[in-house]
């Protein structure tokens, strides 16, 4: 078989683990061949292609990012979309996709499964998203970043007796500003599956000064304020129709800074969870992903993903993937509340 993978959205720490893992047994245990896609859907949409084996994935393994790009193209917007990527498969010899991505990613390889293209999906997104596994590669990453970040940041706080406001990633859901924030021993965290009361907040703000310490407050970029409490700005939108966001935090910094009368900055982590080194766990996950992916398209499996439940590696039809995002439940943020203020 001649074998496709691809690597579409945001990049994420352990992409690369995937490709090596799914190239080396492809290869060696089964004898096929590969090629690599570059940029995501614009790949197979536009024939962009690379060479890819065991020597192409050689010391990847610690790398962060993706050796074949990535990008948001979204090739169901495109007029002839699919018609276009079947033709050019069938013009490379593209027997099997492997498609390593989110919610965007996955939910395109849905399409073209449904459209008769055999296609495997491995979920990848540092948000932990993803409802059909029980965790995606590069969070772990993600969080550890974020609780560096937090942990030097306490200092500064202290010593200025300021507050300190730490946005991270999370559209829908909280998930990195809930582990982040709960290890890294923030006063205040803030999601998007709970509206938050900013008059709330500098009240805990407010009662952590009285302490005689500084707080730390950890947001979602998702996280928004019950309604009519707080003005946010239209960012637009992106190719999938999602809101592009950021800027909560440096809207909290006005707004605590006005009501409570105290200093507050904001640090913005952004990309920087993105990249780098993934950790050991992701590393290790993101090669059993890549492993069992391998698996199934070699079974001539199509419409499904790997997925991690509990330490096993099952597949689930890939439409379960993008079916209902997985957030953060009531429970879940009642248990880190007990620490605010």
């Amino acid at each position: 078989m001649r074998i496709g993978v691809l690597t579409g959205g945001g990049d994420c720490p352990g992409l690369n683990a995937v490709i090596r893992a799914a190239v080396r047994k492809g290869e060696q245990t089964y004898g096929h061949s590969f090629i690599g896609f570059r940029d995501g859907w614009k790949g197979p949409l536009e024939g962009l292609t690379m060479p890819l084996d065991v020597a192409a994935t050689r010391g990847i393994l610690p790398r962060g990012g993706t050796i074949l790009g990535s990008s948001r193209t979204n090739p169901i917007g495109v007029d002839g979309g699919i018609e276009q990527i079947r033709s050019n498969l069938s013009e490379l010899g593209v027997d099997a996709l492997i498609a390593i991505g989110g919610e965007d990613t996955l939910g395109v390889a849905t399409r073209l499964s449904a459209e008769g293209l055999p296609v495997v999906g491995v979920p990848k997104t540092i948000d932990n998203d993803l409802g059909a596994t029980d965790y995606t590669f590069g969070f772990d990453t993600a969080v550890q970043i974020a609780v560096d970040a937090i942990d030097r940041l306490h200092t500064t706080a202290e010593s200025h007796h300021r507050v300190l406001i730490v946005e991270v990633m999370g559209r829908h859901a909280g998930w990195i500003a809930l582990h982040s924030g709960l290890a890294g021993g923030a006063n205040v965290i803030l999601i998007p599956e709970r509206p938050f009361d900013i008059a709330q907040v500098c009240e805990y703000i407010e009662h952590r000064f009285a302490s005689h310490y500084s707080p730390i407050v950890v947001v979602a970029e998702g996280a928004l304020p019950a309604e009519g409490t707080m003005a946010l700005q239209d960012q637009g939108v992106d190719a999938f129709g999602h809101v592009r966001l950021g800027g909560i935090g440096a809207v909290l910094e006005r707004e605590i800074g006005d009501r409570t009368g105290k200093e507050a900055r904001a640090t913005v982590l952004g990309h920087v969870q993105r990249g780098g080194t993934p950790t050991a766990y992701d590393r290790v996950l993101a090669t059993r992903f890549g492993l069992h992916a391998i698996d199934a398209v070699h079974e001539g499996e199509s419409g499904v993903m790997v997925a991690l439940r509990g330490t096993d590696i099952l597949r689930v039809p890939l439409a379960d993937a993008t079916r209902e995002l997985k957030t953060v439940s009531l429970e879940r943020y009642e248990e880190v509340e007990v620490f605010f203020g």
